[in-house]
């Protein structure tokens, strides 16, 4: 296809390079060195240190929530997520199958079982109209909850996962959620910097969680964050993923199965440079989602684009094709020539581990699955 090999030099025309142009890697050009060797000459480096905090209060302040708590990666804040709204074993969490596994790796960690609803093809995120007719034709309001009427077991949680940085649709999903008396967790993994109608994601739910991993737009190598309005919800995140330990000048003393996930200071030391320079990388990333539109546009592939009333971060920018075969060719010829290219996860129903779960249709999820293609997305040094 004459369309891939004019991506391939637009793609290096915009990176200014024939050598491998990465996927989403990781730019230090502000207080990462000065902030690391702080932490470093202080000796307070593990999960002790102003910068744990200051990390905590940048990311409150930052999505406009009443608390937020660090911890080691994304995957351990939505596992504490679940715990706090009340998934037990046996319970049932819906979410999308169209996700990273560690969406549904952490709804096992608690024993539950995931429950796979299709997602809308505008945003790739959890369907609010499928969500709810799922509902309607398998669930029921008990006195304490809601419950599916086929297994009998209690659906405990509702996992949206906002995918690539594209926020879903939060206030449909919201009504359904709170119709059913089902409690509301956004994986806001992939979307600092993502807004709907105004507000930060991550503000609609229970509680939230980013992760900050290396290829995240803000990283501290590994690490992550739960953000909620509610302050008791909050504390308690921090009391469990710090080993639920009992505050005392030298006692050791833990009052309930807490959980060793607290980041340490010399990472937050360096997701609190990170989080300084965001609202550039923010709009650097922008430019390059325009160019793309652009590009794309005039050769006739599809550029995905963020939708009304919300703005997306562009964390991961993503085209689709035509077909599962002109994906696969676009796959194999952009990382023949060294440029970077992903398909989208495969879904979760196909993994060996979650073959058996419930799911619906998901034939928006199918079509996205055998389209959709990552392109390099890395923030340009000027």
């Amino acid at each position: 296809m004459q369309e891939i090999k004019d991506t391939i030099k637009f793609i290096q025309e915009v990176y200014k390079t024939k050598d491998l142009i990465p996927l989403h890697a990781p730019h230090f050009g502000g207080n990462e060195k000065k902030y690391l060797l702080e932490t470093i000459d202080s000796t307070f480096v593990s999960s002790v240190g102003p910068f744990v905090d200051r990390f905590e209060n940048h990311m409150a302040s930052l999505t406009s929530t009443k608390k937020a708590v660090a911890v080691v990666n994304g995957t351990a804040g939505i596992q504490v997520a679940l715990k706090l709204v009340g998934v037990k074993h046996g319970d049932e969490v819906i979410t999308q199958a169209l996700t990273f596994v560690a969406t549904t790796n952490a709804i096992k960690y608690n024993g539950a079982n995931p429950v796979f609803i299709d997602v809308d093809l505008d945003t790739m995120g959890l369907s609010p109209q499928a969500v709810e007719q799922f509902l309607l034709e398998n669930a029921e309001l008990r006195e304490n909850g809601c419950y599916n009427k086929k297994t009998g077991n209690k659906i405990s949680a509702c996992i949206a996962m906002h995918t690539f940085g594209f926020p879903v649709h939060l206030d449909e999903l919201k009504k359904v959620c709170d119709k059913w008396n089902i409690p509301l967790i956004e994986d806001a993994a992939e979307a600092l910097g993502s807004y709907y109608k105004n507000k930060h994601v991550g503000t609609h739910g229970e509680i939230s969680v980013f992760s900050f991993n290396g290829n995240k737009i803000v990283t501290s190598g590994g690490g992550g964050a739960l953000v909620t309005n509610n302050i008791d919800l909050g504390n308690r995140a921090k009391h469990v993923t710090n080993t639920a330990k009992v505050p005392h000048p030298y006692e050791y003393v833990h009052d309930e199965l807490g959980y060793n996930f607290r980041m340490p200071n010399i990472n937050a030391a360096l997701a609190c440079a990170q989080l300084e320079q965001l609202t550039s990388f923010l709009n650097n990333k922008r430019e390059l989602a325009l160019a793309y539109k652009s590009f794309f546009n005039a050769i006739g592939i599809n550029f995905r684009t963020e939708q009304e009333h919300t703005k997306a971060n562009y964390w991961l920018m993503c085209v689709e094709l035509n077909d599962k075969k002109e994906r696969d060719l676009f796959l194999k010829e952009t990382n023949d020539q060294k440029v970077m290219t992903r398909p989208i996860w495969q879904l979760m129903f196909k993994l060996p581990m979650y073959e058996n779960c419930i799911r619906d249709e998901q034939k928006n999820a199918i079509y996205l699955e055998q389209r959709s293609v990552n392109i390099p997305s890395s923030v340009r040094i000027k």
